[in-house]
């Protein structure tokens, strides 16, 4: 296993200079990339649509197709789900990655082409490993397993030949047998609808193998965790796999969870955030003293911009790559291998740097509290938790927050509801420290909280434990990459959490 290891590693850092070209010349790699998605797509029921034939630059690109949400593509969509092919890309396309759409409650139907399989969430893969590799050239991932949480699939109830479910299963399921020998668990168990029963399963048969890298949604992989050490009565996952190494994460913010992760590997561990959605795989944390993510250029996915500011526009503006600015927020807009064009996707981006391009996640277009003018955004919200958190020595297990408006007599506030792994013993001086951390991370909030003159204090409720799980389970969302909605201008999430809190 060492030679192998040796080899593997060796074959998988090659792609080292590849990812150089297009940090060297970004600008060049995306616009060769645009025109080729739309000479591919230029015979599809889009294409012709949108006169794809006479697009031949930007200025054509953005005055030819529209900006796109999903339900702006969904009629495509449908069809495709259907059986109908050609329709927004040429190749065939039978999957489909079920998003659990954080914005609302109605599932999203992405479309999967082998091309974005292949060329997208496949080389990100790799990619997050071979940088890892250049990172850590002494490691020894390919020893053992890699343990891969993720969600099921299955036939669309629109036609017998399509079939849909979560990105991670869609992985799975078409895996090349050589990488299947090398994760765990067994597809078949991989594969199971009911995450339960998946859990149990799962945990049976990993303890049982040489795991050295595991990869996973934070909050989900916190539950796989405690069920291990449940089964096997052991303190820390280093007791039950010696050799775990790597944990790869992505979906949320990993600050609020470092702490907890940290105990469960008490030798030490590394850690490398990536940025895959249903839509595509957009960045890699290429460098593991940095907090930012590399924007992955050559992956079939073109990139544009809408300042947030803007997003409520009749006609929003969008920028390109050449003309966004550093610590602004961003509306992210991708055009895909896929046939998502000119799609907006809901999550907002901050750059951290031009050269090469570095990012980090800051929200959701539409997951934001800003009911008094505040715009306090999920980054915001989680780096506070955080910090109050750290100043009583607690551990955040979940939470989500909403705004609270006027009431006998009260101002507006933040209604906030937080399950911890213990509660901190006075609430009211974690409250005090959060509202603090919010006004440090956040000036608008800061104006808003002078003198209570618009926003009040916080208000803190603890959540029971497992309130968000059990949640989940009664909303049919739980594992795979579904996850709690953390801020909302409405409050419906936060008023059937605590109607459920006891």
């Amino acid at each position: 296993m060492k030679i192998y290891n040796s080899i593997v590693s060796w074959i998988i850092k090659k792609r080292i200079h590849q990812i150089k070209l297009f940090i060297d010349h970004p600008h060049e790699v995306q616009e060769e990339l645009r025109q080729s998605l739309v000479d591919k797509a230029k015979n599809t029921d889009f294409g012709r649509t949108y006169d794809f034939n006479s697009i031949k630059n930007q200025n054509h690109f953005s005055e030819r197709i529209p900006l796109h949400h999903y339900e702006d593509l969904e009629p495509y969509i449908y069809r495709m789900r259907s059986g109908e092919q050609n329709i927004l890309w040429p190749s065939k396309i039978k999957w489909f990655a079920k998003s659990s759409g954080t914005t609302n409650n109605k599932s999203k139907f992405i479309p999967v082409s082998n091309d974005a399989i292949e060329d997208c969430h496949y080389k990100g893969g790799k990619d997050l490993l071979s940088i890892y590799c250049n990172n850590y050239p002494a490691k020894n991932i390919f020893i053992g397993k890699s343990l891969m949480l993720g969600g099921s699939h299955q036939m669309s109830p629109l036609s017998d030949r399509m079939f849909e479910g979560d990105l991670s299963a869609i992985i799975v399921e078409n895996l090349p047998f050589w990488v299947q020998l090398q994760r765990s668990p067994d597809k078949d168990i991989a594969l199971m609808g009911e995450w339960e029963k998946k859990l149990d399963l799962m945990a049976e048969q990993a303890i049982k193998e040489d795991i050295t890298s595991l990869s996973g949604v934070p909050s989900w992989a916190l539950v796989y965790a405690n069920k291990v050490l449940d089964i096997t009565g052991k303190s820390n996952l280093h007791e039950v796999w010696p050799n775990l190494e790597l944990y790869m994460h992505g979906g949320v913010n990993f600050k609020p969870y470092k702490t907890s992760f940290e105990k469960l590997f008490p030798k030490g561990i590394n850690y490398l955030e990536s940025y895959n959605a249903s839509e595509g795989f957009f960045g890699v944390q290429d460098d593991p003293q940095k907090q930012d993510m590399l924007l992955m250029l050559d992956y079939g996915v073109y990139y544009e911009f809408i300042p947030l500011e803007n997003i409520d526009d009749e006609l929003p503006i969008t920028l390109n790559l050449s003309q966004i600015k550093i610590a602004t927020d961003y509306a992210l807009v991708i055009t895909t291998n896929s046939g998502l064009w000119r799609y907006v996707i809901g999550d907002t981006i901050q750059f951290t740097q031009k050269k090469p391009y570095r990012f980090i996640i800051s929200g959701r277009t539409k997951h934001y509290i800003n009911s008094f003018g505040e715009e306090l955004m999920v980054h915001n919200a989680e780096l506070a938790l955080q910090q109050a958190c750290s100043s009583f020595n607690t551990e955040l297990v979940e939470f989500t927050a909403a705004p609270k408006h006027i009431y006998k007599g009260h101002k507006g506030c933040h209604e906030w509801l937080i399950e911890f792994k213990e509660p901190p013993v006075d609430l009211n001086g974690f409250i005090d420290k959060l509202d603090l951390a919010l006004k440090a991370v956040n000036s608008d909030y800061e104006a808003k909280r002078y003198k209570d003159l618009i926003l009040e204090a916080p208000k803190v409720h603890i959540a029971s434990k497992g309130l968000f799980f059990n949640w989940m389970r009664t909303r049919g969302k739980l594992g795979g990459q579904n996850k709690v909605p953390r801020l909302s201008n409405k409050r419906v999430y936060l008023d059937e959490l605590l109607s459920m809190n006891s």
